[in-house]
């Protein structure tokens, strides 16, 4: 099969800071994954001065601020960006940044073949139409959406010039961190069917068994949170894995996306010497004279498994022994 694409999403865990941004490449390329995603906005065209924050970010930086100045503080520069894509070319690891709002999304078509569209640009009808002429790859996130959106969604980026077939959807659920029941990993399943497109979950839950499990049912892109420490002040750090549980998570699915398979069935090659050992043939349950035939009186089921197979038993009761069998002879 394809192999999944894992996304280590940095989002904002840099802090602002550029050296911790490398810092989490590293770690990234470290742990085996496909992609580092970053965030890209400027501020002022991104928010309101007014704008609140959500519940988790107060309670996960114990400030209660605007948005704009929380993101403010987060904020990374063009030049940043063009560093850390270069920076990523050193490492082996594909850069991504998502864009939110359209002047950051023309800087970043110059960095990234693979555009990555956040749950919070589902309804907006211009963005989407800039994204969808850019002719990039897209993977669309849906967290906080319905059927109806997300249809509405992938209908404006294929009328801007976007085939469905480039287009990748996410299910996701935005809370941080998603509690284990509201995670509704079926619905990927559901956009999937309904849609006709590749799927994948972007995941905000605790710990890596969803995600691992999402792969299991289906995913070809896998996204979650990542943070070289949960300790870290910041609105993300707490709902992310720390670099090892990265690793962790990321061998697993490679591990997982192998054992799927190609979905045919048939004996696998190193159980195909097994065959004779674990099945079982005809055999003689008594000596058999030539001109007899046989019965339920004289053959019975046994192993081994190279004799006359037991599902030929009704064609070959009644038969005549060409040769005198022996006690467990197969016949």
């Amino acid at each position: 099969m394809k192999k999944v694409f894992i996304i280590a999403e940095a989002g904002v865990n840099h802090n602002g800071n550029l050296e911790l941004a490398k810092r989490l490449i590293d770690a990234a390329a470290d742990a085996g994954v496909d992609a580092i995603k970053f965030q890209t906005w400027q501020t002022e065209l991104l928010v309101t001065r007014i704008a609140k924050q959500a519940a988790y970010q107060i309670e996960n930086t114990g400030i209660e601020e605007s948005q704009f100045d929380m993101l403010k503080k987060l904020e990374l520069s063009y030049d940043n960006f063009r560093e850390l894509k270069q920076y990523c070319g050193t490492k082996n690891i594909t850069f991504m940044s998502t864009p939110d709002e359209t002047e950051s999304a023309n800087f970043l078509s110059d960095l990234q073949d693979i555009f990555k569209i956040g749950s919070g640009e589902m309804t907006n009808l211009p963005y989407l139409r800039h994204i969808g002429q850019l002719g990039k790859e897209l993977i669309l996130s849906t967290g906080m959406a319905d059927l109806g959106e997300i249809e509405d969604a992938l209908d404006v980026l294929v009328q801007s010039g976007t085939p469905k077939d480039k287009i990748t959807v996410l299910h996701a659920t935005t809370e941080y961190p998603c509690p284990i029941d509201e995670v509704n990993l079926r619905a990927m399943q559901t956009i999937r069917d309904a849609f006709g497109v590749r799927v994948g979950y972007s995941d905000h839950t605790l710990g890596i068994e969803i995600p691992i499990a999402a792969v299991a049912m289906g995913a070809s892109v896998i996204e979650k949170h990542f943070t070289i420490d949960r300790t870290l002040e910041g609105p993300d750090h707490k709902a992310s894995l720390e670099p090892n549980e990265l690793k962790i998570m990321t061998h697993a699915i490679r591990k997982i996306e192998q054992a799927l398979g190609n979905g045919i069935k048939k004996p696998s090659k190193s159980e195909a010497k097994n065959i004779a050992i674990a099945r079982k043939s005809i055999v003689a349950s008594r000596p058999i004279k030539i001109g007899e035939h046989f019965s339920v009186d004289n053959i019975t089921i046994k192993r081994p498994g190279n004799g006359i197979s037991p599902m030929r038993w009704d064609e070959m009761v009644g038969k005549i022994a060409e040769k005198d069998y022996r006690y467990d002879d197969l016949i």
